[in-house]
């Protein structure tokens, strides 16, 4: 369904966008600062599972509109270049994790508040738009199979990274956020070459 050189692609871009310090990773900062490593783990699996949810209501949403009018893939594309464009104008002006002061969190209720923070969040479905198109081919096989499937490295990422994250911090958040800074460029210079990539691409 998904060719496999195009997989070997995505998998080191969907890992580098799973580094870029961002409200998921925040808050498994705030859980491991506050509630230790294993409350940073469930939000993150809460994070990645609500991250599925998002990308199976994208890979529909897309499909559907896709087969009734071809062209508005061209204008998905357009909405995810000036998308990645202001995530690269907001990474310049992050600072690094800032401390979560809510009351500790039990594992469950770390897990549930985590899948909420990122299904009530708009701009993960618009990220997905924007990101995924690039390596989804319509011609190819069923669009919402390649979602899932892209879908699943970004989450499975996404939980490795963000838990790793939260579990640093229960033990040294301050020397994380001392490197926020240097984070925020490195995360600006990946959208600006996802934007630019984006531009180029032409739908086949």
């Amino acid at each position: 369904m998904v060719d496999p050189l195009t997989l070997l692609a995505f998998v080191p871009a969907a890992f580098a966008l799973n580094l870029t310090p961002g409200a998921d990773m925040m808050f498994c900062l705030g859980q491991g600062l506050r509630s230790g490593p294993r409350a940073a783990i469930a939000a993150s699996a809460g994070i990645s599972t609500g991250g599925m949810v998002h990308v199976t209501l994208a890979g529909v949403g897309l499909g559907a509109v896709i087969a009734a009018v071809p062209w508005s893939f061209d204008v998905i594309r357009w909405v995810g270049v000036a998308y990645l464009l202001y995530l690269a104008y907001r990474a310049l002006r992050q600072t690094g994790a800032g401390r979560d002061t809510a009351p500790p969190m039990t594992i469950a209720r770390a897990f549930a508040t985590g899948f909420a923070v990122n299904l009530t969040n708009p701009k993960v479905i618009l990220f997905v738009l924007a990101f995924v198109p690039q390596f989804v081919v319509p011609d190819a096989g069923p669009i919402l199979g390649q979602f899932l499937i892209f879908g699943a490295v970004l989450a499975i990422g996404g939980f490795l990274v963000n838990g790793a994250a939260g579990v640093f911090a229960s033990g040294l958040g301050r020397r994380f956020a001392r490197g926020g800074h240097a984070l925020g460029w490195i995360t600006s210079a990946i959208f600006i070459a996802l934007a630019a990539r984006l531009a180029i691409l032409e739908r086949t």
